[in-house]
């Protein structure tokens, strides 16, 4: 269709012609009202929104060019944005009619606003042209002409409402002309367009390197705002040339995707599915699909205060690249998601009913220490049988109640001096330890004055007496990981944090009520353990110091067994401090203990460092032993008592092995761990360990060495940028912390700075690397966690499991490894999942029904992280059995 010059354009003609000129106008505008309502390609303007989709086009088109296949910092922000306004109840569009079909009709536009990768995939995608230009910059640069001519648009859109009525009037002319176009070839109508129009020739000359985007009227309306000299008369003209156009460029999108290494440029999700779900509770997962909950409702549950992860901050380890370089395929992204909705519906068809375990520990419950069905078959308790582990054939599915009236723990370091008496309510150790200030009863609140048996006026003065009379032990520098056995409720391994020292305590479950729980309730690191049978879950030569104060351990008999044990795992030139009656005292009873020590100490080559008299303020005394750091004293021996332990005896094996009254030799090459101490605190922590050697493949398949470099910088990488500022979780109620599998420690390496410290668990089906994390500073130990952890309930802030589920599939059921994590962790607790999307999706459907919240979930190539959050709610059923659950 032809129009004439416009009649504010040609004030010099008579006025004949100017009357010739507005019948002309008249009928072209009546045709063009027909046609814009008998079109299905003509989209209602929306000036405010196109302008701001096509700059984010140009900024997102930008970021990507340089990026490695991580998503760029900001890019979710941005769809956020977009989708901000669309609503999540419209339906989904068909992704075959997105890719195929640009022209939508107004109706289809509205669907492809839902939350489907379809839609994200019409607002970030970009396609490159023959040429290889990308569209992203030439849209914005029309973004900037329509921002910088509103004023004409506005007086555009004016105009149209007014000549709205004359408009409907041609209907039957315009439906005459669309017809007559749809016989012709797309092609040869936009070359008849030209001709008759030159200055629309360059408008859609422009207009066809760009139209390889879904949202083609989008681009229409900026084309034409951004020509000063057409008025309304002649957008409308451009509108109907530029839908003739997009037949054709339909056809060139159509042999794009049909080449299978085409330049086709995937959308800004970067080959990921993202999933944000920010403080939800039970009752708003109920309403929507767990998995559609996109980056643009992230704000809408965000809890005020929290900042949560864009892409590139969940740094997910397994990325891969396709062929096409940093961006996926559309087949790798439809078959990725369809796993992942084939295993979500699997999961969510599961039904659990939660009821609360039947037991006589209650809400103390400790599966493997309170069997009493194995308890009562034991054949003896004399070496504390009764006080080891004793795990029940089948797992607990069963939840460990609440006691009456808990609260919130109490952040560190204040924790340390007080906790909350209904969060551990037993007074039985007030009432028999309080004369020695390990614990007093204070109204609401259990308070711990800082004293234990050997230091009833405090731990501190205690722990600069050990330095004064040994001055080598050096707390914080050469000394870093102490052992403490028996520890009570903690308070030197409390107080010892102060001097930069971390230690790990131990104590039974004895008749010490909840000596271990006080401990962990306060923020200090402790484990339920026992000297009886077995070795202790450690592995060999790695504790810096060991410590004994009145830890009421027969050092002494059966061959020293117990003292051996302490042997196997001080580190070569390390020592052992111990602090007991016996050092100090002349009774009988402890004079004959002192000469079976020095007999026994003697025989295994300890050097007597330091015996001393009684403290000034504890009237306590200590005696100080050093292990050896070579074998000459070994070989000296006139007797070969305590004996050397076979050849063949592995000095780190540990799990559930019995204990030998024997000695281990020491190693005697400088390259072998053991020969050499480590560097000080904190130069250990990111030196690798001088034993690891460049010849030995580490656990990433790199040179040890390189290995270990890899794995800090990456821990570091994900702790700076995601789980510190990006989980939602406030650091100040964070202390007590569990990496379920940990390799090099480099999880705990990166939470330095932080106030927490780090159970490192190494499975035992996993590489033993947790000498690694002792020779760094840290401390840990082996677990299978197919078992139950030595720990009482409720005691750990945050639980991090690097694809440790998916692992323990293979050996164990998974839901009563998630029952075990709802056992330790605290209400108001996280847990960080970071596995295959499948295992995602199924510890995310049992955290659902446990009531907790889901906080963030994150898939990307079928990899995925989830942050989830434990609440306060538990069933009102109790349980016949510990395992209600099939």
């Amino acid at each position: 269709m032809a129009f004439g010059r416009s009649p504010r354009m040609d004030n010099r003609r008579p006025s004949s012609q100017c009357s010739t000129a507005t019948l002309v106008v008249f009928v072209a505008l009546c045709l063009v009202g027909v046609w814009m309502m008998t079109s299905s390609t003509v989209v209602p303007v929306d000036m405010s929104s196109s302008g701001s989709k096509q700059r984010v086009s140009q900024t997102d088109s930008k970021q990507f060019e340089d990026s490695s296949g991580d998503i760029p910092d900001g890019a979710m922000k941005k769809d956020a944005n977009i989708d901000e306004d669309k609503s999540p109840n419209e339906p989904d569009s068909e992704p075959t009619q997105d890719q195929n079909v640009p022209e939508k009709t107004t109706e289809k536009r509205t669907q492809e606003s839902t939350e489907d990768d379809s839609d994200n995939a019409s607002n970030g995608r970009t396609y490159n042209d023959e040429n290889g230009k990308g569209e992203g910059g030439e849209i914005a640069k029309k973004g900037e002409d329509t921002n910088s001519e509103g004023g004409d648009m506005n007086t555009a859109g004016q105009e149209d409402g007014q000549d709205k009525s004359k408009e409907q009037n041609s209907a039957e002319n315009t439906a005459n002309e669309q017809e007559d176009n749809k016989d012709r070839n797309p092609d040869e109508t936009a070359n008849d367009d030209q001709n008759k129009n030159p200055e629309q020739n360059s408008v859609e000359s422009n207009d066809n390197e760009q139209q390889q985007d879904d949202n083609n009227t989008d681009s229409n309306i900026d084309e034409t705002a951004s020509d000063k000299q057409t008025n309304n008369f002649e957008q409308n003209a451009d509108e109907t040339k530029s839908n003739e156009q997009q037949q054709s460029d339909r056809d060139k999108i159509n042999v794009q995707e049909e080449e299978p290494d085409g330049d086709k440029v995937q959308d800004g999700k970067d080959q990921g599915q993202l999933e944000q779900k920010v403080g939800q509770n039970q009752d708003k997962d109920a309403k929507q699909n767990s998995r559609d909950i996109k980056s643009g409702n992230q704000t809408k549950d965000q809890p005020p205060g929290e900042v949560f992860p864009d892409a590139t901050q969940s740094e997910l380890l397994n990325e891969t690249n396709t062929q096409n370089g940093a961006w996926s395929t559309q087949a790798v992204e439809s078959r990725n998601e369809k796993e992942v909705q084939a295993a979500s519906s699997k999961g969510q068809n599961v039904a659990y009913s939660w009821k609360l375990c039947n037991v006589t520990a209650a809400f103390d419950y400790i599966p493997c220490l309170d069997n009493e069905e194995a308890i009562k078959k034991l054949r003896s308790t004399k070496h504390f049988q009764h006080r080891e582990r004793h795990c029940p054939d089948e797992a607990p599915t069963c939840l460990v109640p609440l006691p009456e009236g808990y609260k919130q723990q109490i952040a560190w370091p204040n924790s340390r001096d007080k906790i909350w008496y209904h969060n551990v309510p037993h007074t039985t150790l007030a009432d028999f330890k309080g004369h020695q200030n390990w614990v007093k009863v204070t109204g609401e609140y259990l308070t711990f004055p800082g004293g234990g048996t050997q230091f009833k006026n405090g731990a501190i003065r205690y722990i600069d007496f050990i330095k004064e009379s040994v001055p080598d032990v050096a707390w914080g520098k050469k000394s870093r990981v102490v052992l403490d056995v028996g520890c009570g409720v903690a308070s030197f391994g409390g107080y010892l944090f102060e001097r930069d020292v971390l230690t790990m305590s131990f104590a039974p479950k004895d008749e010490h009520e909840a000596q271990v729980q006080f401990a962990l309730e306060r923020g200090i690191p402790a484990i339920s353990a026992v000297m009886g049978t077995k070795r202790l879950p450690f592995p060999s030569r790695v504790f810096d110091v060991v410590h004994c104060a009145r830890c009421r351990v027969p050092w002494h008999t059966e061959g020293g067994m117990l003292l051996l044990e302490i042997n196997r795992l001080l580190r070569p030139g390390g020592y052992f401090v111990w602090s007991a009656t016996p050092v100090y005292q002349k009774i009988q009873d402890d004079v004959e203990i002192w000469n079976a020590m020095s007999w026994l100490t003697k025989s295994m080559c300890w050097e007597m460092v330091n015996k001393t008299g009684r403290d000034i303020v504890n009237q306590v005394g200590l005696a100080v032993y050093r292990k050896p750091t070579n074998n000459e004293c070994y070989e000296k021996r006139t007797e070969n008592n305590p004996p050397f332990c076979q050849e063949s005896d592995d000095p780190d094996a540990a799990w559930n092995v019995p204990l030998q009254a024997c000695m281990h030799k020491l190693p005697v090459s400088p390259a072998v761990r053991g020969s050499q101490w480590p560097e000080e605190w904190p130069q250990r922590l990111e030196k690798a360990p001088y034993w690891l050697n460049s010849s030995e493949v580490g656990v990433y398949g790199k040179p040890a060495p390189e290995d270990f470099a890899v794995d800090y910088e990456h821990w570091r990488r994900v702790v700076s940028k995601s789980y510190l500022n990006g989980m939602g979780i406030n650091w100040t109620t964070v202390r007590n912390v569990m990496d379920m599998r940990s390799v090099y420690g480099g999880f705990a390496a990166a939470l330095r700075d932080k106030k927490v410290w780090v159970m490192n668990v190494v499975s035992i089906d996993s590489p033993d690397t947790l000498p690694v994390i002792y020779e760094r500073g840290f401390f840990g130990m082996y677990h299978d966690w197919c078992e139950s952890f030595s720990t009482y309930p409720r005691t750990y802030d945050l639980l991090h499991a690097d694809h440790l589920f998916s692992r323990l599939k293979k050996r164990c059921k998974l839901l009563p490894v998630i029952v075990e994590v709802d056992r330790i962790l605290r209400p108001e607790g996280k847990l960080l999942v970071r596995d295959n999307a499948e295992i995602i999706n199924e510890v995310e459907s049992i955290a659902k029904s446990l009531h907790w919240e889901i906080r963030m979930t994150y898939s990307k190539n079928n990899e995925g992280l989830l942050c989830v959050q434990k609440t306060m709610w538990r069933p009102k059923e109790v349980a016949s059995s510990t395992t209600p659950i099939s």
